[in-house]
């Protein structure tokens, strides 16, 4: 229906409304001095009432896919056009009785929004044509997010998902329906409710579900050979917003996945906000999230320096899509090399310092000592040196709890680039800062590309021991994290992230078999090649000397400061200074004793 057949209609619907409300007060016997003023104001109503609609909006919608807000539309325009007609009607001292304009009110409102309904629900009809081959969905949370992906499936012409029913804890919310789909059950019930619906795939519907939870449903699923798929993680959902589009297998994260972090938005904004930002390694796994997550923020300009051109470019062309009104600049350099990092600093002048930029795999470190040394303390020490020379405000390392006790190359490295950051801190008015975390999962190299891409072909999955256990954390999570740890920067800190419990290595793999649909040893054999040079059974985030203290954040400490040999700091730094740089793991760790003070520290030194 057109827009000028609705206002037509609204036109005649008027008039009834008002006429009915004149009929029904006076039982049918309408006064002859009431028909008088009915007579005077009929037409007066009508085109008050269309003209209102008009200006309200109430002609611009499509009325086949109204809402809620939309039908309040009507009400409101209804509601003004009533209030218009009492004031004429005050002020040409016609009398009316209060209860006709109560009637016409209702009268007016339950026609108007009646024809704009019975279009929606026969479009929303005419699409459910059942294809022969959809499936029987069972969505687990009847929460926002399963609601409105039920609503999304049932819009969709040919949907290849059938919902049959929810299944929810709530017990406000058992035997009852909503949008026309039954709550069938509680998640202790799942098993029940499957083989009596004849289910043939199950959604969860969750966002912020803990990953035990997850797990539970998954292996429940698993062993009635029932497929599961989820929505991402609320981290994950960019602008908040649920579609079906989302929807997707369920990956490890999911099942390793803590409760949802909860941030303090408004001061991570404050920081970010309208500020010039630079992000070293921006090109790499946390680098590339942390410019995904920054841009979010409005910054006046974020820059993105790597020394991978293909990785710099990718991020720009992603950032660029989304946000077209950001200046973004891609600058390819090295941070070995101080004097292209000092004429960066110096032509963009950041205002804060994100230093990402690192060299990271433990067993390569362990060949090639020398460009660790170079990459993650030279390049460290540079980026660090421009950003107190141009006076950046914020500085953020990125650490790894590898550099607790290190018994690698690549921890020694990073433990030193905390320590410089720490002395920086002390004679700078810059806030120069390190944040410590543990592995992120699905980072490039990390064991989970490597575990799926065995199992792709067909085995076997290498482990290096039975009983190694690492941290692990999302990519998106440990940078909101960062982010928030960088709000509260005053200087010196060494933030430490809550990562909750540690996890077998083996465990991991086992999962990621069966979530591919296969059995561990049976369908994928797993072995075990034993531990690499540098590696650790088991992590650490804090040193034995080390202690931490609390923050507003639950999830975030900070690492009380030990003694630095600042003598040696300053040894250091004459020896950088003059490029002479170790290319010998011995003398790595023998600069790291010597820079903690605690002379009587023994670090493992293992030559391969």
């Amino acid at each position: 229906m057109n827009r000028y057949s609705l206002a037509v209609l609204d036109f005649i619907i008027g008039v009834f409304a008002f006429y009915s409300a004149f009929y029904i007060r006076f039982d049918g016997q309408i006064p002859e001095v009431f028909l008088s003023v009915f007579n005077k104001f009929w037409l007066l109503y009508a085109l008050i009432k269309i003209t209102t609609f008009y200006f309200l909006g109430v002609y611009k919608r499509i009325w086949r896919y109204a809402g809620i807000r939309d039908l309040l539309v009507v009400v409101n325009s209804v509601s003004v056009s009533i209030l218009v007609l009492i004031t004429l009607g005050y002020y040409l001292r016609e009398t009316v009785p209060r209860s006709v304009y109560i009637l016409t009110w209702m009268l007016d409102m339950i026609m108007a929004g009646g024809i704009r309904v019975v279009p929606k629900i026969y479009y929303e009809r005419s699409l459910k044509l059942v294809p022969r081959d959809a499936k029987h969905l069972l969505v687990i949370g009847a929460g926002d997010a399963g609601v409105l992906v039920v609503k999304e499936l049932q819009r969709q012409a040919l949907a290849s998902l059938i919902p049959i029913g929810f299944i929810d804890d709530d017990t406000a919310k058992q035997n009852i329906k909503i949008m026309g789909i039954p709550v069938l059950g509680t998640r202790a019930e799942l098993e029940q409710v499957i083989k009596e619906n004849d289910i043939q795939q199950v959604l969860i519907a969750m966002p912020s579900a803990p990953g035990k939870v997850i797990r539970e449903i998954v292996e429940k699923c698993r062993a009635l050979r029932v497929p599961v798929r989820t929505l991402p993680r609320m981290y994950d959902i960019i602008n908040g917003q649920i579609s079906v589009d989302l929807i997707r297998e369920v990956k490890l994260e999911d099942l390793l996945g803590r409760e949802p972090v909860k941030l303090d938005m408004e001061r991570i904004a404050e920081t970010i906000r309208h500020k010039r930002v630079l992000v070293t390694g921006a090109g790499g796994s946390i680098g590339s999230e942390l410019c995904r997550q920054i841009c979010r923020y409005d910054p006046k300009e974020i820059a993105l320096l790597g020394h991978d051109e293909n990785p710099i470019f990718e991020i720009e062309l992603e950032l660029r899509s989304k946000y077209p009104n950001l200046k973004i600049y891609s600058i390819i350099a090295d941070v070995k090399d101080k004097n292209r990092i000092i004429q960066i600093f110096s032509e963009k002048r950041p205002e804060i310092v994100f230093h990402a930029a690192a060299h990271k795999h433990v067993p390569l470190m362990e060949y090639s000592p020398g460009e660790a040394f170079k990459n993650n303390i030279i390049g460290t020490k540079n980026v660090a040196e421009a950003s107190d020379r141009l006076s950046v405000e914020t500085f953020v390392l990125i650490s790894t709890d590898k550099a607790v006790n290190p018994t690698s190359v690549m921890g020694a490295t990073k433990r030193i680039a905390e320590i410089i950051i720490q002395y920086m801190a002390e004679m700078s008015k810059t806030k120069f800062v390190a944040v410590r975390f543990g592995n992120v999962l699905g980072s490039r190299g990390s064991v989970i590309p490597i575990f799926q891409e065995q199992i792709r072909q067909g085995g076997p999955i290498t482990v290096t021991h039975p009983e190694m256990r690492r941290y692990f954390m999302t990519i998106p999570e440990a940078v909101q994290l960062v982010l928030q740890a960088a709000s509260m920067a005053q200087g010196g800190e060494i933030f430490v992230l809550d990562m909750g419990e540690p996890v077998k290595i083996v465990d991991m793999a086992k999962e990621l078999i069966r979530l591919s649909g296969l059995e561990p040893e049976k369908d994928i054999a797993i072995q075990f090649t034993g531990i690499r040079p540098g590696e650790k059974l088991y992590e650490e985030l804090l040193t034995s000397e080390e202690d931490t203290t609390a923050t507003k954040h639950k999830r975030i400490f900070i690492a009380k400061k030990q003694n630095v040999n600042k003598y040696e700091l300053d040894r250091l730094f004459t020896d950088l200074s003059r490029q002479q740089y170790p290319n010998d793991r011995e003398i790595i760790f023998q600069w790291l004793a010597r820079l903690e003070k605690e002379n009587d520290k023994e670090y493992k030194v293992s030559v391969s």
